[in-house]
């Protein structure tokens, strides 16, 4: 019998090829430790203040507290302050629009200029605000006009610390905004109003809702811009913040605390508002992509 040989491979043939990969390690997950140390900061830093907000709020029972919130001073200073926030609000959902309009579309001398000073209401103390704005429309107003201790001085000076919310908040959608479909609508005879309320409005009216409520929010909690201008008159120009500072000064904890518990579900709900039509926006935008 021939028996058949089965060549053997060389060792340099097999050191030849090439070694297979290793599977590269799979970083160990860190979301345990990050879910942790989120929640310990949020606790620290939000969680524990409000509760013991709301535990102070509700010291005398939930009768305390509505007794604390239905006091008509306290009742006059929440309206007060959700009727000029709701203004203030309105206002500059269309004048914030207007301004983010002129930023994206229009080329002027010094428009780096005013577009850093949107921003400055967020680095200035508000009470500067509240400052310049007396001496503007103060008792001694170089210009004429006398703001001092009325709602349209409130007004005012809540429109100065909310204007960045809606221009900021419109500003990247006008950025994006695809203009063709403008040049488009213009082509085909539509005026400069019809192209901007079929057109470009509904595009922005999400970031103008999203930077109105902000603005809302933020109006509803103000102290510093409206303490002199405001003039602090009860049931006409105080708002919820000087009424809380009051209760608090008088040795009232408990009516201080239950009123600003009030002003922060206002707050709350405006931001869960915010949220749900942001959420039902997008998943529409994903049903038609």
């Amino acid at each position: 019998m021939t028996a058949t040989l089965t060549p053997r491979r060389d060792d340099t043939e097999v050191s030849s090829r090439p070694a297979r990969p290793e599977p590269a390690r799979r970083p160990r997950s860190i979301r345990p430790l990050g879910v942790g140390v989120v929640g310990l900061w949020l606790s620290v830093i939000v969680l524990l203040p409000l509760a013991a907000l709301a535990v102070t709020s509700v010291q005398g029972g939930l009768a305390g507290f509505a007794a604390a919130v239905s006091e008509p001073g306290a009742r006059a200073a929440l309206w007060v302050t959700v009727w000029v926030s709701a203004v203030v609000a309105v206002v500059n959902a269309a004048m914030g629009t207007v301004v983010a309009w002129v930023l994206v579309r229009d080329d002027f001398p010094g428009k780096r200029v005013v577009d850093a000073l949107i921003d400055l209401p967020f680095a200035l103390p508000t009470i500067v605000a509240s400052i310049v704005l007396l001496s503007l429309y103060g008792p001694n107003s170089p210009v004429g006009i006398h703001l001092n201790a009325t709602q349209p001085g409130l007004l005012v000076a809540l429109a100065f610390v909310t204007l960045p919310f809606v221009v900021r908040s419109v500003q990247p959608v006008l950025i994006e905004a695809d203009r063709e479909v403008e040049e488009a609508a213009a082509s085909l005879g539509a005026s400069n109003l019809t192209t901007f309320r079929r057109v470009v409005l509904p595009t922005l009216a999400p970031a103008i809702v999203s930077g109105a409520g902000l603005a809302f929010a933020r109006a509803i909690g103000e102290y510093g811009s409206v303490v002199l201008i405001g003039g602090n008159i009860p049931k006409k120009t105080q708002v919820a913040s000087q009424y809380i500072q009051q209760q608090v000064e008088t040795d009232q904890p408990v009516n201080a605390a239950a009123v600003s518990v009030v002003l922060l579900l206002i707050a709350f709900v405006t931001l869960f508002v915010l949220r749900a039509l942001a959420g039902r926006g997008r998943a529409r935008e994903a049903g038609e992509s």
